[in-house]
């Protein structure tokens, strides 16, 4: 049958991925107080993998002091 995305059809079929990375976000901004990450209560960094076992970049910012 035809494939639902039109991504899928240059050949991948991950176009769900894509669509799911748009809704979860692809970045966190966290507040690091005294060295230690600085949670609320209810808070924690979520990773979700949409798109296989592909290799990836990790990026790091600090800003401030």
């Amino acid at each position: 049958g035809k494939s639902k995305y039109q991504h899928n059809l240059t050949g991948e079929d991950n176009g769900d991925a894509h669509l799911k990375r748009t809704v979860m976000g692809r970045e966190v901004i966290v507040a690091i107080t005294k060295g230690k990450l600085d949670f609320g209560p209810w808070e924690q960094i979520f990773y979700g993998e949409f798109d296989g076992q592909r290799k990836k970049r990790i990026l790091i910012k600090i800003i401030g002091e």
